[in-house]
């Protein structure tokens, strides 16, 4: 069963959909580990990236609007970079008092948590248009194709594939349990128990899902083994990179190594 709403690939017919998906992935971990290498403060090195990602997205034409309500994912694991507002030293930005002492969050503090964020934000948004444009048995086989250890791919597709495993039997478990579940006669009133009651049962639905999935995954994976399967999914090669796929592939390195090399010596 293909549940769509867990899959972030959207079909369309655009430039980066037709892209090599070996080039798109080469291209996407580069984009990221540059940000990532990127000095701090260097903000119009990030403008400068942030310009290459929306130019990339609307290539894609997947649209702004969706690339940037997805990339919002980000800024909770940014909260982690919070500590850094209080432990860096540096000239004081900004001193809250509490009681006799005072809290300071100092100016290179500050530096650097804007630009984890921003480094963190506009790598989301490429990995996003990475996973909307390209399929996923085909970034498979891109990783396969430049030489990532095929225990690893195995892993990735494993995972992917039993992801829709334990989606499907969530809404069986959601199906059964609405086809069981009285409706109230009055409009606002909710049928059911007290609260402990309803933690109770979800509880019980959360552990027959784990039983469930685990069960099912367990004969998928025996009927795969009886198939043939060894760890690696067989498919035909990939055929040799075009000449246009190796212009991009070289332009978009030279300009990604351009653009770190410009950070590290003005920023340093």
């Amino acid at each position: 069963m293909h549940i769509h709403f867990l899959d972030p690939y959207r079909p369309r017919v655009s430039l980066i959909h037709q892209l090599d998906p070996r080039v798109k992935l080469v291209l996407t971990i580069a984009f990221i580990l540059t940000t990532s290498l990127v000095p701090f403060g260097a903000w119009p090195i990030y403008v400068l990236l942030f310009a290459i990602v929306m130019s990339v997205v609307i290539a894609s034409e997947l649209g702004v609007t969706y690339v940037l309500k997805r990339a919002a994912l980000a800024f909770p694991f940014v909260l982690a970079a919070i500590p850094l507002l209080f432990t860096v030293r540096g000239p004081t930005l900004i001193a809250i008092p509490i009681g006799a002492g005072a809290i300071t969050i100092s100016a290179d503090g500050f530096e650097r948590f804007i630009s984890i964020a921003l480094k963190s934000w506009i790598s989301v948004q490429m990995a996003i248009v990475l996973a909307a444009t390209t399929a996923f048995p085909d970034l498979l086989m891109a990783m396969r194709a430049i030489k990532l250890p095929r225990l690893l791919v195995a892993v990735f597709g494993l995972m992917w594939r039993y992801l829709f495993v334990l989606a499907d039997e969530a809404m069986r478990l959601m199906r059964a349990r609405a086809a069981r579940s009285g409706a109230a006669d009055r409009p606002g009133v909710k049928p059911g128990g007290s609260i402990a009651w309803r933690a109770k049962v979800t509880g019980g639905m959360a552990g027959n899902l784990f039983v469930r999935s685990f069960e099912r995954g367990d004969r998928i994976y025996a009927a795969m083994a009886a198939r043939g399967y060894d760890g690696e999914v067989r498919s035909f090669p990939l055929p040799p990179l075009a000449a246009s796929a190796r212009i991009v592939l070289i332009g978009g390195l030279t300009t990604l190594v351009a653009l770190l090399g410009s950070a590290v010596l003005l920023w340093r």
